[in-house]
Order: structure tokens, then C-alpha cells, then sequence
């Protein structure tokens, strides 16, 4: 398995107790839908690896599990390392929801400016997630926020976004002279 056919789950944060449980932050919307989880692929030296645990507390974000076949020396060396699961394990998303990987490769058509490129990636800044996309060799960045996105068409690999007034000029110049 590797990381381009997995999403990232989260990270091995600190140990817990003596009997070799580990603390695990689980960075998703809704950690109870890993409530059942009892494996998942740990990042070791650039390679994903299986491990089994089952879950002994959820509480938010964080879970104590207690990994199965290994010692609590070796639990301990799981810390800071990150976690992994398949991307067939996703919850499936409708309407204007999607995963970010979902969407490269989708068509932006804005509702003044018309189709504007191909979304190339989402580029995860700390404060604000933004769509790059190319048009004609140049680069549009676009705000990953609801008030933007209109429309999230699966079938047609298109999304219908409406962009702040004078962000798309800023871009391409103005596109209707």
C-alpha cells in the first residue's frame, strides 16, 4: 500500500498508562465514524505499514488503543509517526461536500467569468484551503469556502463557483475585453 491510495487519518501523539497504550489524533470530521476502526497503516521510514489495535476510549478527536503484537518499547517508537487508511474507506460525500483529492482534475466554471481551468490541487493553508487552477499557463487561486461553491457536479467533473468580485481580474485581467 502506499500514500497516493490513502488519506491521511491522523498521528500517533503520545503514549498512554504503562501497558503500552498510545494516545492517536484522529484529524476528521466525524471521529466516531472510526469508532469500530481496528487497523490502520502507520508512516515508518517512507513506507505504510499494517498495524491492529482496538480502541479503548474515544473521546473528540482523540483515541487510547492499544496496538496489538507489540511491546510497549515498540508502541512507544509509534509516536509522531502518522497514520493511514485506504481510500476505499472514506464515507461516501454528496452535494457540495467532497474530499480535496476528490475534486482535482474537475473543471472550475465560474458564474460571471465562465469556465476558468482545471482545479490542478487544493493547497492546504493553515487558515484558509485554496483551489489552484491554471488557465492559459497562469495560476488562480480561489478561497475553498462555502459562500464560493455553488455547485459540486460528480458526474461532469465539474464545480460551479461564484468568486469574490474583481478575485478572478486579479488573475487573468479583465476577461471580457
Amino acid at each position: 500500500m502506499e500514500t497516493k491510495d490513502c488519506f491521511y487519518l491522523g498521528r500517533v501523539t503520545k503514549p498512554w498508562g504503562v501497558k503500552g497504550q498510545l494516545v492517536l489524533f484522529l484529524d476528521v470530521d466525524t471521529p466516531e465514524d472510526y469508532a469500530e476502526l481496528d487497523s490502520a497503516f502507520v508512516e515508518v521510514k517512507g513506507k505504510l505499514l499494517p498495524y491492529f489495535f482496538h480502541i479503548d476510549q474515544l473521546n473528540g478527536n482523540k483515541a487510547v488503543v492499544t496496538f496489538e503484537d507489540i511491546t510497549a518499547e515498540q508502541a512507544a517508537a509509534l509516536v509522531g509517526h502518522e497514520l493511514y487508511l485506504p481510500l476505499d474507506l472514506l464515507p461516501k460525500l454528496t452535494g457540495n461536500q467532497f474530499y480535496f483529492h476528490e475534486v482535482v482534475g474537475f473543471r472550475v466554471v465560474d458564474s460571471n467569468h465562465g469556465d476558468i481551468g482545471i482545479l490542478e490541487q487544493v493547497i492546504e493553508y493553515p487558515a484558509q484551503p485554496l483551489f489552484q487552477i491554471m488557465k492559459n499557463g497562469v495560476e488562480v487561486l480561489i478561497p475553498v469556502i462555502d459562500e464560493v461553491i455553488d455547485k459540486v457536479d460528480r458526474e461532469n467533473k465539474t464545480i460551479y463557483i461564484n468568486a469574490p468580485n474583481g478575485l478572478i481580474e486579479l488573475y487573468l485581467g479583465d476577461l471580457n475585453r
